[in-house]
């Protein structure tokens, strides 16, 4: 099966030995995405719901890039650092996925950068 990399404009460079997203039959595999700068420095240092804003349009981004968008998101892996940003997290999120939403889980984790509250991998079906 041969795959794409998805490698957009404006993301910024992988902090490890990964790609921002592969696409191979038609599904698009984001990896986790943090709410980095194009210098990979945190941005909105403190606010959950500008984070999670942050990463929900870098994942439109890739997904454009890739051939799709936010309404072909089938699954998301949601990381947080707290529990207390889960309802500022949410409430973007619905922003974000107002109807048919994907299937999702969230678990609380310590990120690869401390200053992140947030990280989403999503899987989506183009």
């Amino acid at each position: 099966m041969p795959k794409e990399i998805i490698l957009p404009e404006g993301t910024p460079p992988p902090l490890a030995p990964y790609v921002p997203a592969t696409k191979a039959d038609n599904i698009v595999y984001v990896s986790g995405i943090l709410p980095l700068d194009e210098n990979n420095d945190v941005v909105h240092v403190g606010d959950a719901a500008a984070q999670t804003r942050h990463v929900l349009e870098t994942i439109k981004h890739i997904l454009s890039n890739a051939g799709g968008s936010l309404k072909d998101v089938t699954f998301n892996h949601i990381f947080l650092r707290d529990w207390a940003d889960y309802p500022a997290i949410n409430q973007v999120y619905a922003e974000y996925f107002p109807e048919e939403r994907p299937a999702r889980y969230c678990v609380q984790v310590g990120l690869v950068k401390p200053d992140a509250l947030i990280e989403i991998a999503s899987v989506a079906h183009v």
